[in-house]
């Protein structure tokens, strides 16, 4: 006997437990409990508002209703239960729900529902932040003078397998907490948490880790958004911190995540925006490609961020998403397997990365990014004394002028020619390149870094403020960063707030903060506390040279000659090259020998590793400041600089 089918109008809930399928994977026996404790604690729900249950879908729930308005009531009364129950439990142990309703035609066929409306309610579900309720406008257009809450739009959504955009609004819950400062966030403000790696193989976690560089890279391509740099997200490998708090650290309105499966010549990229404030889904997509296919996926999911925040991008902006870096997988492959091992900053990471670099250019000429890769290799090994800079210009400016011929427009480029420019004293051409690279990217933070040194330079303390500011909104957890804006702050007369700011970011970058502490508390002339915060500056770094510099103003300050001599040799034996200069001079100028300061800072400015700003604005060195040697260090430093004739 054939089964008949039967239409009818009717409000369809559907249901999904947050979190459950990661659970399983870590822990199934609790993923199991809670399953069976939450389908315990939801059942009740339904019958009391005349729903019928149709079926369950996994750890999903598929309710009919004949009433939009007991559906949306139901669904109040069960994550307002759940809010009371989880309130005092620990999170793992938490019972959270999303949930979405939609009223349209449904089709009956024996015990089961199905047709548009069954996939537009399970597709706006996933738009509820957890514990949160979302329902189409067809709900709200029944709802919206008779149900007690308010419901806030957040715009039309595009649904898979769904021909019209849908309406879609959010159940504000009158328990929901929601502070000013996140209220404030701005969405095209983003940042591209760490990508999971979900291949069998853990050595495959370069892909992952390259993936989000790439999603940084080609969503920095986006003018109107402001994307957070990969050093800050990178903090956030593996982390168990909610996407409001990362939001709330980061001061970004929007979140995307996702994770990467890698087998072979294949690759399954999984990808969703997340709203930072509400936790709320604003778009997912799978993908299952092949390997070449890599930077179309790219592409679209910068395109579809765009989409998703009401960006229209210009035609400039599609071609640079659509650019392709390299059209040799291998290639690639050894790019981003050189930049995972750039990132560890050591000698032999860089040097190894460097190999790849190489062999990455070797299999094809062409690949701008790869140039510029080598070119930052040799500028970090010079940096940290572990190559000479005069060797490593030439093949940085090769380098970085092969990259340009290819690419004239790759604002990586421009960022480490300014950089390059800087390391050499040619301002002029620090600033130009660092313009430029601006022009073509604005998320980069490293020109504004530069420009911040620049402003010093010209006198200007306030645009230093701002430029230094501007770095560290974009790198907010960068230790480099940190402990710029926080000295910009205390250097012009901010103290308290230089002193607040290292607080703030004490468990973000430990190392930096202490050493803006003891600078703070050797300017304040507290020596007790400038030796309790260089004690645990030591513990963590005990064989940086700057760190040693400190222990040895402290010395002077206190007036133990001997000790403070002591960090003189110390810093001469840690070979780090003439960027030790700064810190020998500095600890003379705490002994009260000029002579000697401005011998070692004359040094410095031979050398090209004269750090400016600290010399021109540190209170610390006020005292050198007021003799006439130091208006010459300044005035023949502006000429080599290129700032005066």
């Amino acid at each position: 006997m054939m089964s008949v089918e039967q239409r009818r109008l009717a409000a369809v809930m559907f249901t999904d437990l947050v979190g459950y399928t990661a659970l399983t994977q870590r822990n199934e026996a609790l993923a199991m409990q809670l399953l069976e404790e939450h389908r315990r604690l939801v059942r009740p729900f339904f019958p009391r508002h005349n729903g019928r249950e149709i079926k369950t879908i996994g750890d999903a729930f598929l309710v009919e209703f004949a009433s939009a308005l007991e559906a949306t009531r139901c669904a109040f009364d069960i994550q307002q239960s759940l809010n009371e129950l989880n309130s005092g439990r620990p999170q793992d142990r938490s019972v959270m729900l999303r949930i979405g309703i939609h009223l349209g035609d449904v089709i009956h066929d024996e015990n089961d529902v199905y047709g548009d409306a069954v996939n537009i309610a399970s597709r706006i579900e996933p738009l509820a932040p957890p514990g949160g309720i979302c329902v189409s406008e067809q709900v709200y257009a029944q709802i919206k003078n008779k149900f007690e809450f308010p419901l806030l739009t957040l715009g039309e959504r595009s649904l898979k397998n769904v021909s019209e955009p849908v309406e879609v609004y959010r159940v504000v819950l009158p328990w929901e907490k929601k502070s000013e400062s996140e209220s404030n966030l701005e969405k095209t403000r983003i940042a591209v948490l760490p990508f999971t790696n979900m291949s069998s193989n853990p050595e495959e976690g370069y892909f992952a880790d390259g993936m989000t560089e790439e999603l940084i890279t080609s969503l920095s391509g986006v003018r109107q958004l402001t994307v957070i740099a990969r050093t800050s997200v990178m903090g956030y490998k593996g982390t168990t911190k909610k996407v409001r708090e990362i939001g709330r650290e980061l001061e970004v309105g929007s979140v995307l995540e996702g994770s990467v499966r890698k087998a072979g010549n294949k690759v399954r990229i999984t990808a969703q925006l997340i709203d930072a404030a509400t936790e709320g889904h604003l778009w997912a997509q799978n993908y299952d490609r092949q390997l070449e296919d890599v930077f179309a996926i790219q592409s679209e999911i910068a395109e579809k961020v765009a989409g998703e925040l009401r960006i229209r991008l210009v035609d400039s902006e599609k071609r640079t998403l659509e650019k392709k870096p390299t059209e040799n997988t291998e290639a690639y492959t050894c790019f981003l397997r050189g930049r995972e091992l750039y990132r560890e900053d050591t000698e032999a990471s860089l040097r190894q990365a460097l190999s790849l670099f190489e062999k990455a250019i070797e299999l094809d000429p062409s690949f701008a990014r790869a140039y510029v890769a080598v070119a930052e290799c040799h500028q970090s090994l010079a940096g940290l004394g572990y190559e000479p800079w005069d060797v490593s210009f030439s093949t940085v400016k090769s380098s970085l002028e092969r990259a340009i011929d290819l690419d004239p427009n790759l604002p990586e480029a421009h960022a480490s020619l300014s950089e390059m420019f800087f390391n050499v004293d040619d301002l002029p051409g620090m600033e130009a390149e660092a313009r430029k690279a601006l022009g073509l990217n604005p998320s980069l933070p490293e020109p504004y870094a530069m420009l911040s040194e620049l402003a010093a330079l010209k006198g200007d303390p306030g645009e230093m403020v701002r430029q230094s500011e501007a770095a560290y909104r974009l790198d907010p957890i960068r230790p480099r960063f940190i402990l710029n804006v926080g000295s910009a702050y205390l250097w012009t007369g901010r103290e308290e707030e230089a002193l607040e700011h290292w607080k703030k970011n004490e468990q973000l970058a430990p190392a930096s903060t202490y050493r803006g502490m003891i600078d703070y508390y050797l300017i304040k002339g507290d020596l007790e506390k400038a030796r309790e915060f260089y004690a645990k500056a030591e513990k963590l770094e005990p064989t940086n040279p700057r760190i040693t510099g400190m222990g040895g103003i402290i010395a002077a300050m206190e007036g133990d000659r001997e000790r403070a001599l002591l960090a003189v040799r110390k810093i001469e034996a840690a070979k780090m090259g003439p960027i030790g200069f700064n810190f020998i001079g500095y600890v003379y100028h705490a002994l009260g020998d000029l002579d000697s300061y401005f011998e070692y800072m004359n040094k410095a400015l031979e050398a090209h590793t004269i750090i400016p700003s600290t010399l021109m604005y540190s209170p610390l060195f006020a005292k050198a400041r007021a003799d006439p040697r130091y208006l010459e260090l300044v005035e023949k430093y502006r000429r080599q600089c290129g700032l005066t004739k």
